[in-house]
Formats: C-alpha cells, structure tokens, sequence
C-alpha cells in the first residue's frame, strides 16, 4: 500500500448544528455545500472547488455534543498547510472567531481555533511574518476549550 494523500476528514455533529458549521467553514475557508451521496442519516459535505474537503454527519442527537466543555473525541485536532497568514488573521477578527496563536522557531506562525461543534483546527503558515501577530517563540495554551 502506498498512500497517496489527503482525501477528507468527517465530524458528527446534531442535525440542528449543520447550517452553523456550513457557515462557519464557507465564512472561513470559503468552503460551498455540495452533492452528497444519499446516506441513511443527514449531512453535508462542504467542497473546496471540486474537492469534498468535510464531510459532515448529523448523526448526534440534539443537545448531545457539550459545547461549553472540553472536546473529548479521540481526535485532538486537523492541521491545514496554508498561506496568507496575514489576511486570514485579519478574516478571523472581522468574524469574531476566537483563536489562538503561535510563532515556533523553525515551525511558523500557527493558529489554532474550534469550529461549531468543538474540533480544533490548527492552520501553519510556514515562513511568514504576521505583523500584529505573536512574536516568535510565543506558545499557545495547548488547553483550548470549545
């Protein structure tokens, strides 16, 4: 077996979350609702261009994920190779998204926030300067709740 890259991840969440993490991933990453095999529970899958980057599954029951705690799935978090480090801090504030961040010698710039149903996200810009951001060597806290 040779793996040959990335394809998707998938998060569960409650049918009554689904418009929240549409939005919340289109506002963000510019991410669009797209066709989805028809399954036996509800969902979403959310593409960049043609690519189905989240698929999402409603298969929670209302009120069972705690939000005001912290996650406790067996995944800690989703990391993004990414550039434009200064326009996406800068888009994160206009949304009101709460975030973390770092700036690690010989790692960069790194951001780190929940989406709607508590899964980290964690966004590495290699090699750019933020101006307004963390000065390098700064660590975030590795605690993060949702």
């Amino acid at each position: 077996m040779k793996f040959e890259g990335f394809l998707h991840f998938n998060i569960r969440a409650s049918k009554s979350d689904l418009p929240g993490i549409e939005k919340f991933y289109g506002d963000l990453l510019g991410w669009k609702s797209g066709d989805r095999p028809t399954f036996m529970n509800i969902g979403l899958w959310l593409y960049d261009g043609d690519n189905p980057i989240l698929h999402v599954s409603g298969r929670f029951p209302e009120g069972s994920i705690a939000k005001n705690e912290k996650h406790t799935g067996s995944v800690d978090h989703i990391s993004f190779k990414a550039s434009g480090a200064d326009s996406f801090r800068k888009r994160l504030k206009s949304l009101g998204v709460e975030f973390q961040e770092q700036n690690i010698p010989k790692a960069g710039y790194q951001v780190f926030l929940h989406d709607p149903v508590g899964t980290k996200l964690e966004f590495n810009f290699m090699n750019e300067v933020v101006p307004d951001a963390v000065p390098s060597g700064t660590y975030a806290r590795t605690t993060m709740t949702v």
